[in-house]
């Protein structure tokens, strides 16, 4: 990794910020294997397993719009901390009666809509933070190392400990743990000392003279007031409809059947299921340094949308691989390109949006990708159940190539990408 890699890495507050997040991310890890092992050692199969994570689903949908607004008005350091800390004893309460043998399916469902909740509040707070503590040239590497970090941390490091923690101890002990990492990730976040001003990027041209001081607006307004300017904005508009499509068709069979898949093609357990979604972090943390290693694609808009859309074909392989390697084969590659494309995804966010509104386009960002994201999961397990798990990752992995390719068109991309060019000097003007 290059020296400009980790640059982000020497400021400090950004160094505490990342290291809580890469704990908690650790935790989140285990909790999806921890979840999933759990729903089924209560007795539960797919359309359990797909209420449970409806309810995370809805809790982060009602609120992440409040979150954007908490964090363009409060502290985002208090809400981050706030966040962490009632995820922390929501599962502190599930670990509990987990380890008691007094657990329920409606108990894990309620947990998920607190903790859909606290993830609510916690992504628009964190998207409109890091600007403030790192210059605009380091925006692109900070989103490369989330981007490396997520995925080895919630899909590769954390699946894989707690499939072996769940195979040798039990769920339960994998959620009191998941619960200590939001405590460790609160505390760093807690010894942070941001200054009063910040870097704070912003484009030529995006300041919004006419905008209310925060005193003035109220909630409503401040509602509409970002959604007017991803409604002007061609290329954010496009990408959120693109999003809401792309969560619809991946988002259920990835969190609903593939735990099944690895049960019922393979014959695997839960650490199966960990090496299949260490794979899929393992691609994502290459897709996250190649492109961060480089300046934005000229082309940064098409190139993100064919990344998500395109990328996804490997998909398909999950739902008729019979050998192990595919299924690994199959998530390493759409790992690796769906991470490529959120990097660059997240530097549009914080380079191309006013820094006011930014708390507020990343809970839009979210409300508007994650719109279909509760009929994803209730229709997931229906839909394995009735039509088969091969035919839904077939639609899964084929539908988005196809989609990305109209909203590249009819979103303009090409020529909102050339007008704007971003790490790219603009070529001087031919002589007369």
């Amino acid at each position: 990794m290059s020296w400009k890699a980790v640059q982000p890495l020497r400021h400090r507050d950004y160094r505490l910020l990342w290291t809580g997040l890469a704990v908690a991310l650790l935790g989140s890890g285990l909790w999806l294997v921890a979840l999933a092992w759990q729903v089924i050692e209560l007795g539960g199969g797919p359309v359990q397993l797909s209420v449970v994570t409806t309810a995370y689903s809805i809790g982060l949908v009602v609120c992440v719009l409040f979150g954007g607004i908490a964090a363009d008005r409060l502290s985002q350091r208090s809400v981050i901390i706030a966040a962490d800390g009632v995820r922390g004893v929501v599962l502190l309460v599930v670990a509990g009666l987990a380890l008691t043998d007094t657990l329920e399916i409606w108990h894990l469902a309620a947990a998920a809509v607190l903790i859909g909740a606290g993830e609510a509040f916690l992504i628009p707070a964190y998207t409109a933070l890091v600007p403030r503590l790192l210059p605009a040239e380091e925006l692109l590497a900070a989103n490369g190392l989330e981007g490396t970090l997520r995925p080895l941390a919630q899909q590769a490091t954390g699946p894989a400990l707690g499939g072996l923690a769940i195979a040798a101890l039990s769920p339960g002990v994998a959620i009191l743990v998941t619960a200590l990492t939001y405590f460790f990730s609160a505390g760093c976040v807690l010894a942070m000392r941001i200054p009063s001003s910040g870097f704070e990027p912003v484009e030529p041209g995006d300041v919004d003279e006419t905008a209310e001081p925060p005193e003035a607006r109220t909630i409503l307004g401040d509602l509409r007031e970002g959604w007017r300017y991803v409604r002007r904005t061609r290329w954010l508009l496009a990408s959120l409809l693109f999003g809401t499509v792309f969560v619809l068709l991946i988002l259920g069979p990835l969190e609903v059947l593939l735990p099944f898949a690895v049960r019922d093609q393979l014959g695997g357990g839960p650490s199966d299921f960990g090496l299949v979604l260490a794979a899929f972090g393992i691609g994502g943390a290459a897709g996250a340094l190649l492109i961060s290693s480089r300046k934005l694609p000229r082309r940064y808009l098409t190139v993100m949308t064919l990344l998500w859309g395109v990328g996804s074909l490997p998909f398909a392989a999950l739902g008729f691989a019979r050998d192990l390697w595919i299924m690994m084969a199959g998530a390493a590659v759409v790992g690796l390109t769906s991470s490529a494309a959120m990097v660059i995804w997240g530097t549009l966010l914080q380079r191309r949006v006013p820094d006011h509104l930014r708390g507020r386009i990343a809970s839009l960002d979210f409300f508007v990708s994650l719109l279909l994201m509760p009929v994803s999961m209730a229709l997931a397990g229906p839909a394995g159940a009735v039509l088969g798990l091969t035919a839904v990752f077939l639609v899964a992995g084929i539908g988005p190539a196809l989609v990305s390719v109209l909203v590249v068109y009819f979103g303009r991309m090409p020529s909102d990408e050339i007008a704007h060019p971003l790490d790219h000097e603009e070529p001087a003007p031919a002589a007369a």
